[in-house]
């Protein structure tokens, strides 16, 4: 078997289809995730700490008197430590893992409910249509015969 075609049976699998999927919904969902905690759970945390902007939280390694602001400190060009940043990408992962949970926890309750109603409804055998009856019927007098 060829390089080229067993790259092609193993990209054409069902599992490695699914992962795919799954990167670009992740991608796209961490975008949405982003969004919400720097468009919307920062500012409210901002306010609740008393207007802090934890983005622009840094800590001023250079000479002299600290830059007003983590843009000017990066213009500047002398070493600072960015934090602000580093916070509000753990709030992000701790949402996003947050969701993971929940949508993990929903789809094993759901297919314990799916199978637990397999288990209560036996299949049943389908009723034998009526030319089944009578070549049945057939059958059983020529074996009586």
């Amino acid at each position: 078997m060829g390089f080229i075609s067993e790259f092609k049976e193993f990209a054409m699998r069902g599992n490695v289809i699914d992962m795919a999927v799954g990167i670009v919904i992740g991608g796209a969902f961490g975008k949405i995730v982003s969004s919400l905690v720097g468009d919307i759970i920062m500012p409210l945390v901002g306010l609740v700490t008393g207007g802090t902007n934890f983005t622009d939280m840094f800590i001023w390694l250079g000479e002299g008197d600290a830059p007003a602001s983590l843009a000017l400190a990066k213009e500047s060009g002398a070493p600072y430590i960015g934090y602000g940043a580093l916070i509000s990408v753990i709030i992000d992962f701790i949402i996003i893992a947050l969701a993971i949970f929940v949508v993990i926890k929903m789809m094993n309750s759901a297919q314990k409910k799916f199978e637990k109603q397999k288990v209560e409804e036996p299949a049943k055998a389908p009723e034998p249509s009526a030319e089944e009856k009578l070549l049945m019927e057939i059958r059983d007098a020529i074996k009586a015969k």
